[in-house]
């Protein structure tokens, strides 16, 4: 999977600067935000600035590039970007439990060769998905925030 690809579909949902007081994130640039980045310059935040910290943040480190499925590393690679990607990857981890119980993987947010054999080795990518969206979406419905809800859910049905 090419991260040149990922970005791509991410950075369709990820617009200009935006300084939204609703948003828990708070000011943003393409996505990426002061919370995360306190000492990024967000306003003045470059497009291959913004590129950078997400190929070595939400690429690189969370090693994305251990999944075969393009459909399965962009996703789990935006929902990094729009969640964490600790917490994305829990996300996947549960997925691949949810489907294969008996040869459950650990939990930990880490995409190492363990869960990268599980998710690699399904049979059916398309139900994995669709299982991760599920955990995906059950997260956003948790986090009870209405105004951003039918956002992060129209975000999940896009065709990557």
């Amino acid at each position: 999977m090419s991260f040149e690809r990922a970005i791509s579909f991410t950075l369709q949902h990820e617009g200009g600067y935006v300084h939204d007081p609703a948003d828990p994130g708070g000011e943003t640039r393409f996505g990426i935000s002061k919370r995360a980045y306190p000492d990024v310059d967000i306003k003045h935040l470059t497009i291959e600035q913004a590129r950078d910290i997400y190929r070595r943040d939400y690429w690189e480190a969370p090693r994305i590039a251990l999944l075969r499925s393009a459909e399965i590393a962009a996703r789990v690679f935006d929902l990094g970007v729009n969640c964490g990607p600790a917490t994305a990857v829990r996300m996947l981890q549960r997925a691949v439990n949810l489907l294969q119980p008996l040869e459950r993987v650990a939990e930990d947010g880490r995409l190492g060769p363990v869960t990268a054999a599980a998710v690699n080795a399904y049979g059916h990518p398309r139900a994995l998905l669709a299982a991760l969206k599920f955990q995906a979406a059950a997260h956003y419905i948790a986090l009870n925030r209405p105004r951003f809800l039918a956002g992060w859910l129209n975000r999940l049905e896009s065709p990557i």
